[in-house]
């Protein structure tokens, strides 16, 4: 809490392209907003990685914070363009169900929604959720 806010992913990309990743995204985010701090920590071994992005020093935390979705959209464009997933271990969830068309072949949307539909056809098992 003493670095403030931050905003938090949790991606994988290929185990060789960690370092890759690592630093094309630290690239991106500073580009986007100088001063910006970044963090990478997690599962290296298997590709998964906790990539944290905190405001720059003496910023003000909600103004960074409504900067949320242009910080995942530069880091995202990287795990996608290095073969990764936008989410690893901690799943889609409700913050990037959204952007699963923007990632994902429309023919693989269209089998988990048909999956979700088969194993749960009344919608009462996580409902809102992808799977």
């Amino acid at each position: 809490r003493a670095e403030g806010v931050s905003i938090k992913h949790d991606i994988s990309v290929p185990v060789a392209s960690v370092p890759r990743f690592i630093e094309e995204a630290d690239a991106a985010v500073k580009r986007l907003i100088p001063g910006v701090r970044t963090l990478a920590f997690g599962h290296v071994g298997d590709g998964n990685v906790h990539y944290n992005v905190f405001q720059p020093p003496g910023a003000d935390g909600a103004h960074f914070l409504a900067r949320w979705h242009e910080i995942g959209d530069v880091v995202y464009e990287v795990v996608t363009r290095l073969g990764g997933s936008i989410s690893a271990e901690h799943g889609v969830g409700q913050l990037k169900r959204d952007l699963l068309p923007r990632v994902k072949d429309p023919v693989a949307l269209d089998l988990m929604r048909a999956l979700k539909r088969t194993l749960d056809p009344q919608g009462i098992l996580n409902p809102g959720k992808v799977l």
